[in-house]
């Protein structure tokens, strides 16, 4: 199965997490990761992983938050530079300045959640 982030659940989840819907986002990509296989199912919950990290965030669970994205880098980081039409190295790159960041007791920093940039943007 492929992964189309421009349609379907994928879509609607994205959308929520440009919106910083965090919890919703999640609830649209795991009806998605129930139905795939591997690799995509390990990426997608990659992905799932990390928008339940900032839902902690924003509810002040910094422990869960930053536990979740040190998960969400092991996943990405044994991706290729581009997988599921989504450029991963660019994410990781966020997502360990946020795990920094949480380490260093700092939640608030960086500003700006991680982007999910899709490879055609």
């Amino acid at each position: 199965m492929s992964l189309d982030w421009n349609r379907g659940e994928l879509a609607e989840g994205l959308a929520c997490y440009r919106r910083r819907e965090f919890f919703e986002a999640h609830e649209h990509w795991e009806s998605v990761w129930l139905c795939l296989e591997e690799p995509e199912k390990s990426f997608v919950q990659a992905v799932i992983q990390m928008t339940a990290a900032f839902h902690h965030l924003q509810k002040g669970n910094f422990v869960g938050a930053a536990s979740l994205l040190r998960r969400t880098a092991r996943r990405l980081e044994t991706c290729p530079a581009s997988f599921g039409g989504i450029a991963v190295v660019p994410l990781c790159s966020e997502i360990r300045r946020w795990i920094q960041a949480l380490e260093r007791g700092k939640p608030g920093q960086p500003h700006e959640f991680p982007k999910i940039s899709l490879e055609i943007e």
